[in-house]
Order: structure tokens, then C-alpha cells, then sequence
């Protein structure tokens, strides 16, 4: 998995690689700087072919100095250059300072509330290197006016590039929210490309991230080493977040099925369907979970919704649950390893009943949709019955049901940061339920109780918008209790089958439907060489 950081884990990690004596903090903001120049001109070719002109904002910290590194090495470049601080110069941190002041021998520097509107006709890129990683505050208003009076009502060949130097200005870096006061109506300006150094942060992935921080290019400016130096735990406000990745994934999912092995070596899964005519989210499931590998999968209805069923499966089986004993006889079977209730099972007192009886067996259970919302009055009652093989796979309406109070924080203004993010309200509801929690959306986040979480994104190349269609959730819950059919940790299963799902909607590209997904994995897994 690739690791996202929060703002006091990337410090904790150049600090730990400053005291090691490898390195100084002024050479890694002039590798930082170098890497924004690079990223620029690989991004747009075209800049690095002649000399243009460039406006640089440089903040208060030392973002701000990176951003006098760009200046000079624009400048040296041959480009027209011009330097705006906001803050106090005779304030800026040791390295910032040293920076500013190999600029100041080479250009002006003049207050940011100086800057107006004909500053940035005819510049063909805006460096915004204001806060970066350290707002913890609501953008000052001479700050978001400059950005935003610099493109608003500009022709588009007219309008300047902006680029950010680790996230925009107005970005809480942790979670990917805009900082602002409630009553806060102004406009903010997204990138056009946000460079940032050494892995991805939260933020970048997460809430407003994905919509302002325009294309995101990362920069190794020399920090593997001190990735796991003990001081990166020790400064970071939680465990470390991680993105799945496809470079990892692989790893997990494509074990080979052995020669010799039968059907129940790769798990029997057993997915509870609702009645006559709510049969069609569990097939989906159903199939999920065949197509992912479980060895066999079984559909349990109603006894009025197996001709319905029947008539539209082949390789999954029926079976009829006339009354609550038949799936304790179900039960029984326990070559039956892993369950998914909810997709059109129905918000009922059965379901609830259902719910209780499949939890008491203690088997890998994915509980999705119904299964979820039937327990909105009392939520409590389904986290005791829960257990440490659950996977609860809520939505943002079902994880409001389930969470109120954890919903209500996450839907506060962002006033300051670090911000309540998607990750800590994941985090959270998994350590109350006390099992694996997928909160559902194109930035799903998955956790467990431990604190252990990741984040898998369908934002910049992998944004497939057209996943957003009826029954794509009741696959990916499909997917999930296939693998852990098969084997797969919670944990592991839900990280797995989250990407999978993306993949496959990627795979298959825009007109999608649910029914599409599952029949998408073969192709999905002969790519990965599966």
C-alpha cells in the first residue's frame, strides 16, 4: 500500500532525516523547489521552451520558501518573475529566510495586498506557495481574492496556470476540507497541478481534495530512508493512513487456485435475499461473489422467491428459508463461511431477527443496506451482536443511521486544522462497532478497530463517476464476502474488493451497470496476470 500522510507525519519524517545529519533542511527546500520546476515544465512542455512570465506567492512558513526557490530558479530560467509575501519577512522560519534572502538580490518583494488584477494578465503561471500543509486556519481574505481575482472572468488563453506547492492554499492538508467560517460564501480557487513531496497527503484524496487540487504529482526529494524512523509514528496524531494501489493489490488476490483443490477449499458463501420481487440486489451479490472466487455460493430466500430466483441463476444455488429454523439448519453446514445480508432483504423485524441469527454464528458477515438501516433506531443492539469477522459496508445516508454523532462532526464546518476528516469518523464508528467499517463514496474509506485504515480513491486517473449506478454497492459487498469466502481477512477483503470494484468500472468504462461489474473481473484479472 502506498502511505498518505498527515501534515505532522511528513514533519516527523524531514525532521528525523534533518537530525540524522544526512541532510539540511535548506537542501531539502531546494529539492523541493527544483521538483515543482521540474513537475512544471513535464506537465507543460511548452514553458520550458522559451521564457515566460510567472508570479510567485510565497507565505509566512516554509512553504513560502520553497516557493523562493521556484522564483529563483525561474528566474535563472530567464523568466520574467515577480515575488509576493504575505506575512512578516523578519518572521520567516531560518531556511524560508535564507531563501528570501537570495531573492531579495535578485528581484523586489513586496507585500501580497499589493498585487492586483494586472499582475496576472499575461503571466502564464500563479505559484501558490502561501500555507501549503500548515493552514490551520480560514485563508485570509486578501489571499483568496488575489487567487481568485487572477483568473475570474479571464479568457481562457489568457488565464494563468495555477500551481500549488503541496496543496492549495485554502486546504486543510489532513482532510482535504476547505477551511472556512460557517458563514463563509466566498469563492476558492482550485490548481491546475499541485505538487507535493515524498507520498501523497490525506488530503489529496479525501472531501474537497480530488476537486480543487487539480492533477497531483509527487516529488521524491530524498526521504525514503526516514519513512519508518520511530519519530513518524511519534509525531503523527494517529496511525498512518494508506491508499490501496495496484501495485500491492495483486499480492493478495491472485493466489493461485491449486490443482487438486475442490469447490469447498475456495469457501461456500451464503447471501439472504429478500421477497418476491426485492430478489435483484442479492443476485447481484451473489454473483460478486462467485466471479471474485468463492468456491460455491448459495441464495437463501423466501420460499414464494425461489421460482423468481431460480429463474435467473444457474451456477448459484437456491435455497428456500420457509422459517427462522431453516437457516439454523442452513447454519448448520459449516462448510458455509462467510454471509452477506442486506441487499433487498427488506426493513423489517424478520431482517432484524436474520441479523441476530447469522451474527450469532460467527461466521465473516458483510452487513449492507437493510441489514444497516433496520437498526437505525437503535444501533446499539446491533453493535453488541457484532464481532471481529464483521464487515459493515454503510453509505453516507446508512453510516448516518448507524453514526449520528460521528456524522454530525463530520458535517461541521471546517473552521481549523487539522479538520475532522472521513478517515477519523471511520475510524472511529469501526472501534465502536468493533469491526471492519467500508464508509462508501468515490473516496471510500475503510478502517478496523485497531485504527488501521485506507483510503481507496476514485478521483484523478482512476475516476470512473459512472461506478454511481443502482446496485454497485450490493456487488461490491458481493465482492468482499466472496473473498473472505476464500480466506481473506476482513480487513484485507474489503481493501481488496474496493479496488477490484474500481478496476472493473475503469475496465469497462462509461455506460456501466451494476450487472456489468462482476463480469468484468476476468478481464480485470487477466491484466494483473492472475
Amino acid at each position: 500500500m502506498t502511505e498518505l500522510l498527515t501534515a505532522g507525519q511528513m514533519r516527523a519524517i524531514e525532521q528525523a532525516a534533518i537530525e540524522s545529519g544526512e541532510v539540511t533542511g535548506l537542501e531539502l527546500m531546494e529539492r523541493a523547489g527544483r521538483g515543482v520546476v521540474e513537475a512544471i515544465f513535464e506537465e507543460w512542455p511548452e514553458l520550458a521552451k522559451t521564457s515566460h512570465r510567472a508570479v510567485v506567492l510565497c507565505g509566512p512558513g516554509n512553504n513560502g520558501g520553497d516557493g523562493f526557490v521556484v522564483a529563483r530558479l525561474l528566474k535563472e530560467w530567464g523568466w520574467e518573475v515577480e515575488v509576493f509575501l504575505y506575512g512578516d519577512e523578519a518572521k520567516l522560519p531560518p531556511d524560508a529566510a535564507v531563501n528570501c534572502k537570495w531573492w531579495r538580490e535578485m528581484g523586489e518583494l513586496p507585500h501580497i495586498s499589493n498585487m492586483s488584477r494586472y499582475h496576472s494578465v499575461g503571466s502564464a503561471i500563479i505559484v501558490d506557495a502561501v500555507f501549503g500543509t500548515g493552514l490551520k486556519r480560514p485563508l485570509p481574505d486578501v489571499c483568496s481574492t488575489i487567487l481568485r481575482d487572477a483568473i475570474i472572468n479571464l479568457d481562457e488563453p489568457m488565464r494563468p496556470k495555477i500551481v500549488s506547492i503541496d496543496v492549495p492554499s485554502s486546504q486543510c492538508s489532513d482532510s482535504g476540507r476547505i477551511l472556512k467560517a460557517p458563514d463563509d460564501h466566498r469563492l476558492f480557487v482550485g490548481s491546475d497541478l499541485s505538487v507535493t513531496f515524498h507520498s501523497l497527503k490525506i488530503g489529496h484524496e479525501l472531501s474537497d481534495g480530488p476537486s480543487i487540487c487539480g492533477k497531483v504529482k509527487v516529488v521524491d526529494i530524498g526521504l525514503k530512508t526516514f519513512s519508518r524512523h520511530e519519530k513518524y509514528v511519534r509525531g503523527s496524531r494517529d496511525l498512518f493512513c494508506r491508499s490501496t494501489s495496484k501495485d500491492v493489490h495483486p499480492k493478495f488476490f491472485t493466489k493461485k487456485k491449486r490443482n487438486k483443490s475442490h469447490k469447498f477449499s475456495h469457501g461456500h458463501a451464503l447471501m439472504v435475499s429478500g421477497g418476491v420481487g426485492k430478489g435483484g440486489a442479492a443476485r447481484l451479490a451473489a454473483r460478486g461473489a462467485l466471479r471474485i472466487g468463492a468456491g460455491l455460493v448459495t441464495l437463501a430466500c423466501p420460499a414464494s422467491a425461489v421460482i423468481e430466483n431460480a429463474s435467473q441463476l444457474n451456477a448459484i444455488m437456491i435455497k428456500s428459508l420457509k422459517d427462522d429454523d431453516t437457516l439454523l439448519e442452513t447454519l448448520a453446514d459449516h462448510r458455509i463461511n462467510a454471509i452477506c445480508i442486506g441487499p433487498g432483504a427488506g426493513v423489517s423485524p424478520k431482517t432484524q431477527h436474520l441479523v441476530k441469527t447469522i451474527l450469532d454464528a460467527k461466521r465473516a458477515t458483510v452487513l449492507d443496506a437493510d441489514a444497516l438501516t433496520v437498526f437505525e433506531d437503535a444501533p446499539e443492539q446491533l453493535f453488541e451482536m457484532l464481532h471481529e469477522k464483521c464487515v459493515l459496508t454503510p453509505h453516507a445516508g446508512e453510516f448516518k443511521r448507524l453514526f449520528p454523532d460521528i456524522h454530525e462532526k463530520l458535517g461541521a464546518p471546517a473552521t481549523k486544522g487539522p479538520a475532522y476528516s472521513k478517515v477519523d469518523a471511520t475510524r472511529e464508528a469501526a472501534k465502536r462497532a468493533g469491526c471492519v467499517v467500508l464508509f462508501k463514496g468515490p473516496d471510500t474509506v475503510i478502517a478496523d478497530p485497531s485504527g488501521r485504515c485506507s483510503i481507496n480513491s476514485a478521483h484523478y486517473e482512476r475516476s470512473a463517476p459512472w461506478l454511481a449506478t443502482a446496485g454497485s454497492g450490493d456487488v461490491l459487498a458481493g465482492f468482499i464476502t466472496g473473498l473472505m469466502a476464500r480466506g481473506f481477512s476482513p480487513m484485507q477483503a474489503a481493501e481488496t474488493a474496493a479496488w477490484l470494484h474500481v478496476e472493473c468500472a475503469l475496465s469497462f468504462g462509461p455506460g456501466l451497470i451494476s450487472e456489468d461489474i462482476p463480469e468484468e473481473l476476468p478481464k480485470v484479472f487477466s491484466k494483473l496476470g492472475v
